[in-house]
């Protein structure tokens, strides 16, 4: 991977005490609030660590918006040089479901969702929560979804789905934005950022 290459990553903080754990979601919550709303950051990220971009939008908790929210987010950029979008997870915002082939058709870049736990899936999760139209929905995004793949980096182990690029390419892309550690450099800066705007905002 050279120096230069950039890749976006995207990841979310959720308001509320209460987390609601997935198996496939980093940093999930669950708020008794009505209506509440999840950070996304979305912060560009060479593989040399040089952080060059950052932008913001919100999806909501517990909804079907994300994968439009992280399509906005990445227009927003307006960045034609990003080659590579990496995505905390594949059900941000308390089940939210990400649809990275329709993101990666969408923005004509591979998208990668990378997990950092071992998973036996969402299914029974997702039946507890939710059930109608709104169960039928997640189902389906998330049967669609590409195959988990470990990835081993620097001595640990991720998880990665990959749309738009064959799996030794994801395996590729990982480990070039992985310096250190076992989180790509662009989803830890995106975490923080996410974070520290959901802070600054008010929670």
């Amino acid at each position: 991977m050279k120096s230069g290459s950039r890749a976006l990553g995207v990841a979310e903080s959720s308001p509320g005490a209460a987390r609601a754990p997935t198996d496939d979601a980093d940093d999930a919550h669950f708020s008794t609030d009505p209506s509440p709303e999840s950070v996304l950051c979305g912060a560009v990220v060479r593989a040399d660590r040089v952080v060059d971009g950052l932008a913001f939008e919100t999806c909501a908790v517990g909804g079907d918006d994300a994968t439009d929210a992280i399509a906005s987010l990445y227009d927003s950029l307006d960045r034609a040089d990003v080659r590579y979008l990496l995505v905390s997870g594949i059900a941000p915002a308390w089940f939210n479901l990400v649809d990275i082939d329709r993101l990666a058709a969408a923005l004509d870049r591979p998208v990668l969702s990378v997990s950092f736990e071992e998973s036996e899936g969402l299914e029974p999760a997702l039946t507890e929560q939710f059930s109608g139209a709104a169960l039928d929905r997640r189902l389906d995004t998330y049967r669609a979804a590409p195959p988990r793949r470990p990835v081993e980096v620097n001595g640990e182990t991720v998880f990665v789905r990959a749309a738009g690029c064959d799996d030794d390419e994801a395996a590729r892309v990982v480990r070039g934005f992985t310096p250190t550690g076992g989180r790509p450099e662009p989803i830890r800066v995106a975490r923080m950022a996410a974070r520290a705007a959901r802070r600054f905002a008010g929670d």
